[in-house]
């Protein structure tokens, strides 16, 4: 295998054990996630800032250089750097006064941010020859692994809850994937991919149980960074379900600091969950380091359906690190910020994205934040891949138009 990244080797996120980088790895001994490290030493003599603005590569393989995939084993799909949006209307009517902004990753391949940690997952299962994934999912995971998957001619098969989004299940579908879905949640899904890896010899990629998401993911943190002139925001609001993007941003953050590209100061990282299912809030509030299991988990925001993640101590480390909270919103709030800012914005958040508008407004209400922060937001995905309120307005066109009513 050629050796043309800057991986030295891999890190147990409790004990701190190394483990050897060439290898193919799941969890940790101690079961937990493992975490890539890097000659950041190395990479600061090499790259600078400005090799950045002048690199020809597209999306988040422009940092290949903090990631693990060997060049020969890239799999792109035309990724972009998605943007950075301005919810001036919004932040008018919150009385915002620095900035409020929208990070949109529905631009991505398969149109979610999971095309990030997949991208990456997938790239590092071709270079380790692996023949067959599969992956729990609430929908986007499959979807973006699938895509990836198809490209790189690697089997996958994914597990769905019985009520995800039917766009995703049949977007999952047409990309070639093998699709089951399951009567229980994103964790039932998960015990059977765990149970049939030695019988059927699949690799699990499931949130965390694989090192290579969490590099994928943190691609958010360095993009963000570089599009703000690496003066980082005062507050980032995150849909926390398994928490791959969050845990995988404050690394970012870290690797960044240690290269010297970004100042000591770093966001305070907000985890937003649905009141539906928030273990992750009942946790921090009661001050634990792990969560337990959200028994009868329910919300409209099916990406952040997850019961029970493998990695919530290290969310709720991240959170704590930086001087952040956890906090979580009814389903009508989802509702009404999506709603709002839809018709205010143009903008169309998924229900996802539109919680972390909902958390921030209710966080402002509280004394939580300042509208002096200067806020961003994660859309995790495009609204189109969510249902939407039927509409019921019909004109007859053989019949004489009431003007009066418009």
């Amino acid at each position: 295998m050629k050796k043309n990244t800057f991986v030295t080797h891999l890190e147990c996120s409790i004990s701190g054990e190394r483990y050897e980088k060439d290898l193919v790895h799941g969890l940790s001994d101690k079961g937990k996630p493992l975490l890539v490290r890097y000659d950041l030493e190395k990479i600061k003599e090499l790259f600078s800032k400005d090799y950045i603005k002048k690199t020809d590569k597209n999306g988040f393989w422009r940092y290949s250089f903090l990631l693990p995939v060997e060049t020969s084993n890239i799999i792109s799909l035309g990724e972009v750097l998605t943007p950075l949006l301005s919810l001036d209307n919004v932040a008018k009517k919150l009385n915002q006064k620095k900035d409020l902004l929208v990070k949109d990753e529905g631009l991505l391949p398969t149109s979610s941010f999971k095309a990030r940690g997949l991208g990456v997952a997938v790239s590092m299962a071709k270079q380790f020859g692996i023949r067959h994934l599969a992956i729990p999912s609430n929908g986007n995971a499959g979807a973006a692994m699938a895509a990836y998957g198809a490209k790189a001619g690697i089997k996958c098969t994914v597990f769905c809850p019985d009520d995800t989004p039917e766009i995703n299940i049949r977007e999952i579908s047409r990309l070639g994937a093998e699709i089951f879905k399951v009567n229980g949640l994103i964790n039932d899904c998960g015990k059977i991919v765990r149970e049939g890896k030695d019988e059927v010899g699949w690799f699990d990629v499931s949130t965390l149980k694989e090192p290579y998401r969490i590099e994928g993911k943190k691609t958010m943190g360095l993009e963000l960074a570089e599009q703000l002139n690496w003066e980082l925001p005062d507050v980032i609001f995150y849909p926390t379900g398994g928490g791959t993007g969050l845990i995988g941003m404050w690394k970012a953050f870290s690797e960044l600091q240690k290269l010297g590209w970004v100042e000591k100061k770093l966001p305070r990282m907000v985890a937003v969950q649905a009141d539906g299912c928030a273990p992750i809030v009942d946790a921090w509030r009661q001050g634990k380091e792990t969560a337990e299991l959200w028994e009868n988990a329910n919300t409209i925001a099916a990406g952040i359906r997850v019961p029970v993640a493998v990695g919530d101590f290290l969310i709720i480390r991240a959170v704590n690190e930086s001087n952040g909270f956890a906090i979580s919103v009814s389903d009508n709030e989802i509702v009404e910020a999506r709603d709002f800012v839809s018709k205010t914005e143009g903008t169309l958040l998924c229900p996802e994205g539109a919680a972390t508008l909902a958390a921030f407004e209710k966080s402002l209400s509280e004394g939580l934040v300042s509208n002096n922060d200067r806020v961003v937001l994660f859309n995790c995905a495009s609204g189109l891949k969510y249902s939407l309120p039927e509409v019921k307005n019909t004109l007859n066109k053989d019949q004489s138009v009431d003007y009066s009513m418009f």
